[in-house]
């Protein structure tokens, strides 16, 4: 999937931003996203089906990797 237009610059990626993106998606595109997304979130976790009332985490979160 590539689309015309795409940015590098940071203050494209507000969330309002991300979603003007998605929401230009035509419909189908926007479903593939969505069943990419939920396969990414169950292979990670595959336990997260089992969770109820989950509840956002406070404050931010930081990624570390070994340089």
């Amino acid at each position: 999937m590539s689309h015309p237009g795409i940015s590098h610059d940071r203050t494209d990626e507000t969330i309002e931003a991300k979603a003007r993106w998605f929401q230009s998606l035509p419909l189908a595109e926007r479903m593939e996203m969505f069943c990419v997304f939920t396969e990414l979130i169950l292979a990670a976790n595959p336990k997260i089906v089992e969770r109820r009332n989950a509840e956002p985490s406070r404050g931010r979160v930081r990624v570390l990797s070994k340089a």
